[in-house]
This record gives structure tokens, C-alpha cells and sequence, in this order.
């Protein structure tokens, strides 16, 4: 599966400040990509680059594996929601979504526009009160059902559920794996509630002060900071051997020597005693349950502040 986008030592400066500098990014095709970062460290400043919103100042960008003149053809292509919704408050889910479709000379029957409507959730919604009147949720899924119009590859989302309450934040989630696992869409989202990007992203990029500190797979990440048994011996290849017997399978020994077994995290203490009565010198053994949140705070070494 290649990258449908990359971009190359991407800059963005306003007089002597960068907003964002030298930042690499590699988004494979029929994921969703998590961009982490503060308010102000440079998420936004990217995705309206990657969007066609803004220029950068220097560095190159690619997608769907063409550059410049080639490329821009392809942001018909890229669907975006940044910020606030653009919604016309007096007007239904269905007029906005028509007007849209009519501005990008696509279909606009109302076939086509009901099954956006199906699939962002709003296939219910009264068509007689305007959007205006929607909760913050239903706005924000029909904002991304306006990104949608136009059925393109690839949708980019800044923020899409801050502010929404616990509810509308499951609603959203629910909506854009759907995209991804039923019409194979590549998302790209930011966010600042990382429990709720934990459970939906494929892969991330941390952006701190408008740097790419760190770049991971969701199956990186899990290894990094997933819930695990971990046990240091004095001879761990007696000890692995042991645990096998013992019908455990998921483990794997790190280059630091320390075993991880991420299944039976019930039983660490079964384990440890077997260990024990197995003479094998036991030096520590506990359960390891880092968040995405402290891995976060971990590589760039401050306070989460959203």
C-alpha cells in the first residue's frame, strides 16, 4: 500500500517566525493519520497547505504520487474541513449540501445527496429547521458531509470533534471509520483529545512548535505504550520458554531485555511464580499502561495543555 500523500521539508514563515519547519509526512493510502500538537504548534498551518489553502514557503508536497501543476488538478480530489464548518444556518442539511454540489459541478440529485446524508448519520434530520439550529455535532457531521460531496480520495479534518460532548464525540468516530473501512477513504484528522484519536487512528505525527517530533503506526504505538506484563529475569530465554509452556503466546523480548507479554494481564502474578519456582532470578515484573496522552507528554517533554 503506497503513500497517497507526502510532503518534503514542508516550511511555512510568517516574517521571522515559523509556523511550521522542515516537516516530512507520509500518509499511506486507506488510513487515518492522527496529527497531535498544542493549539499553535503548526497542525492547522499543514493541513492548509496540504489543502491548497496556503502557500508554503519553502519545501514540497505530493499527492496521489504527483507534484506541482499534475498535483493541484488532484485537489478536487481532497475533501476538507477546517475549522468551522462553511454552513448556511437558515438553510437544511440537503440545501447546503446541494448548493455545494452545484458550486463543484457534481451530482447534486437527491439520490446522491441523500447517501451522503446516510452516511455521515444525518438521514433523519428535518429538512424543514436550517443547520443553524443543529446541535454542535450534527453541524460538525455535516460539515464532513460537505467535505464528502464530490466523492473524493482523501478528506482532511482540523479539530472535527472538539467541543462535542461524549455522545457526539462516538458519533463522529463511528462516522469516519466508516469512511475508511467502507469507502476506503484516507483521513487525515487533528485533534487534542488523544484517548479518543487512540482509538480511532492507523498512524500519527507528533507536531510540537511547528516540528515533526516523532512519526508511528498505530501498531508502533501499541507496542510503545500498550497495556502489557513486563518482566526483567536474570535469563529471559528460560524464562520465555517457560511462559510458552504455559500457553502464553504474545511475547516478545525488546532489544533494553525486557520481556513484554501482552496477553493474561490478569495473571502477572501466576507468572511471576512460575518464574520464581522455576529458579529463574525474577529482578521485576509489572503491568505497563501509557496512554497515547503520556506518550505524548513523554516526547515533548511538557505539559498537555490542548
Amino acid at each position: 500500500m503506497g503513500f497517497i500523500m507526502e510532503t518534503q521539508a514542508l516550511t511555512k514563515t510568517y516574517g521571522k517566525k515559523d509556523a511550521c519547519k522542515d516537516i516530512n509526512i507520509q500518509i499511506r493510502e486507506g488510513e487515518i493519520y492522527g496529527l497531535i500538537g498544542r493549539n499553535g504548534a503548526g497542525k492547522t498551518t499543514i493541513m492548509r497547505i496540504i489543502s491548497g489553502l496556503s502557500r508554503a514557503t519553502s519545501g514540497t508536497y505530493s499527492l496521489f504520487g504527483k507534484t506541482g501543476a499534475e498535483m493541484r488538478k488532484e485537489l478536487r480530489n481532497v475533501g476538507v474541513l477546517i475549522e468551522h464548518p462553511g454552513l448556511y444556518p437558515k438553510l437544511s442539511a440537503r440545501e447546503n449540501l446541494k448548493i455545494k454540489c452545484i458550486g463543484m459541478g457534481v451530482d447534486s440529485s437527491d439520490e446522491y445527496i441523500k447517501s451522503i446524508l446516510n452516511t455521515v448519520g444525518l438521514e433523519n434530520v428535518d429538512n424543514k429547521k436550517g443547520a443553524g439550529s443543529y446541535s454542535l455535532g450534527m453541524r460538525q457531521r455535516l460539515g464532513i458531509g460537505l467535505a464528502l460531496v464530490g466523492d473524493p480520495k482523501m478528506i482532511i479534518l482540523d479539530e472535527p470533534i472538539n467541543g462535542l460532548d461524549p455522545q457526539g464525540i462516538v458519533e463522529i468516530r463511528h462516522t469516519l471509520a466508516k469512511l475508511r473501512d467502507e469507502k476506503g477513504i484516507t483521513i487525515m484528522i487533528s485533534s487534542h483529545i488523544l484517548d479518543e484519536l487512540g482509538k480511532l487512528a492507523d498512524s500519527y505525527g507528533i507536531i510540537h512548535e511547528g516540528k515533526l517530533l516523532d512519526q508511528f503506526t498505530a501498531e508502533e504505538l501499541h507496542k510503545r505504550c500498550g497495556q502489557f506484563v513486563a518482566i526483567r529475569t536474570g535469563d529471559n530465554e528460560k524464562a520465555v520458554s517457560l511462559l510458552q509452556k504455559a500457553g502464553i503466546q504474545n511475547i516478545e523480548t525488546d532489544n533494553d531485555g525486557l520481556i513484554r507479554v501482552s496477553e493474561h494481564l490478569d495473571e502477572s502474578d501466576r507468572m511471576a511464580k512460575a518464574i520464581v519456582n522455576a529458579n529463574i532470578p525474577l529482578k521485576e515484573i509489572y503491568i505497563n499502561d501509557i496512554s497515547l496522552e503520556d506518550y505524548y507528554l513523554s516526547v515533548t517533554g511538557g505539559e498537555h495543555n490542548g
